[in-house]
């Protein structure tokens, strides 16, 4: 397959979880109706962010996997016949919670799980008492759409994480994410973060020659106003399509030859000094 039918959704949460699920169902169905085969919800779909507090409450949102979402999406996914990449709150065991993506291939089947693998402490992001550190490596899933690398939010900022799933052949790469604005900060550190969000997840496009995909959510929670713009970069890190800060979804056809003819062009992964990289495994030097 070449021309692959992505889409990106971007929705605002409240905590009505049932409305959340019903919300991304309905945008999902949408998403299909319009074409796409591949479809991407933003981090932990169905809820809000809620790491911008601690409190034990919310780990009454986290559900198994399989569980009762994943069974309810799996049919969904089998119906409109979409691989369906689907971030969500994944409880392993008592007092082991993962930041946790679900790969549906087009029958409805499991392909895996991506367990987040960098997972940050800082105002507002208090994720560390959440969520267990990924314990499955970097993974990319071989599906009927595409080989997609699943990386999650703050995994966009490190691109030791891109460049692993890429040289594991990953075509696109894709960020769920919940990024905004905390109450206490201005329009201009907002322009400033939004600017690098983008810089860095362009970066990885352009250093690895594939297609990334950022999935933001919108909306205001506990203060934090989450800007959306949500983005398909191409191999080169051109910007294919965005969204602004609204709810949306972004539609657009990925020509996933174009890797190679770009990785002829910038023959990145060619000139790698692999003999030069051990200290990458330092700390610090």
């Amino acid at each position: 397959m070449s021309i692959v039918k992505f889409s990106a959704i971007q929705n605002s949460c409240s905590t009505n979880i049932d409305e959340n699920i019903e919300k991304a169902e309905l945008l999902i169905r949408k998403s299909a109706e319009n074409g796409a085969e591949v479809v991407a919800l933003q981090e932990l779909f169905h809820t809000t962010y809620f790491c911008r507090e601690i409190d034990q409450k919310y780990f009454d949102w986290a559900e198994p996997i399989p569980g009762p979402v994943t069974k309810r999406f799996s049919s969904l996914a089998a119906e409109l016949k979409i691989v369906l990449l689907l971030p969500m709150f994944e409880k392993k065991a008592p007092g082991v919670y993962f930041n946790t993506m679900v790969v549906f291939e087009k029958d409805g089947s499991i392909l895996g799980t991506y367990r987040k693998m960098h997972i940050p402490d800082d105002p507002g992001f208090f994720e560390k008492f959440y969520f267990t550190p990924g314990d499955k490596g970097y993974k990319v899933f071989d599906t009927s759409a595409g080989k997609i690398g699943t990386l999650i939010c703050w995994d966009q900022w490190f691109p030791e994480a891109a460049r692993l799933a890429a040289l594991d052949g990953a075509e696109i790469l894709v960020y769920p994410t919940a990024i905004g604005t905390l109450p206490e900060e201005s329009d201009v550190e907002k322009k400033e973060f939004m600017d690098a969000w983008l810089t860095i997840q362009r970066s990885h496009a352009i250093a690895n020659g594939c297609f990334v995909a950022g999935i933001n959510r919108v909306g205001v929670e506990s203060g934090t106003r989450f800007w959306g713009n949500s983005f398909v970069a191409g191999p080169f890190g051109q910007i294919l399509a965005q969204a602004g800060e609204e709810e949306e979804i972004l539609n657009i056809n990925l020509d996933l030859k174009s890797i190679e003819k770009q990785r002829q062009t910038w023959p990145f992964f060619r000139d790698r000094r692999i003999d030069s990289y051990q200290d990458i495994l330092k700390r610090f030097k």
